[in-house]
């Protein structure tokens, strides 16, 4: 079992993307946006966060980006979950740090894998 912060401003999205991870085995923590989720990352220190792209106020470039240069959190793993799926979107989102790039909606058994990939279970 992992502790996965989710940043997904979609209350539906946030609510199927938990059960998900729930039903896997996965804790979950909830942030509505790039500012909150950045503060409960750094707080909280989760194995892994799943990161939306279009939120209010910072983007999840942005919080990416942020997340993969603070030492506290380099560490950990973001997997950005976007609608967004545009292939210049999935090398944007790469080269601000993340570690992959899953486009919405994800297929339960590809992202579960992916998860378990980064990891490393």
């Amino acid at each position: 079992m992992a502790r996965i912060l989710l940043i997904e401003d979609s209350p539906t999205d946030t609510a199927v993307l938990t059960q998900l991870l729930e039903r896997n085995g996965h804790q979950v923590l909830a942030s509505p946006s790039a500012e909150d989720g950045i503060a409960v990352c750094k707080r909280e220190m989760p194995d892994l966060v799943l990161m939306d792209v279009i939120l209010p106020g910072m983007n999840g470039f942005q919080a990416t980006r942020a997340l993969s240069k603070d030492a506290a959190t380099s560490a950990i793993p973001v997997l950005i979950v976007s609608t967004k799926g545009m292939e210049t979107d999935k090398a944007w989102g790469l080269r601000q740090g993340a570690k992959d790039y899953i486009v919405k909606p994800p297929h339960e058994a590809s992202l579960i894998a992916r998860i378990n990939e980064l990891l490393g279970a």
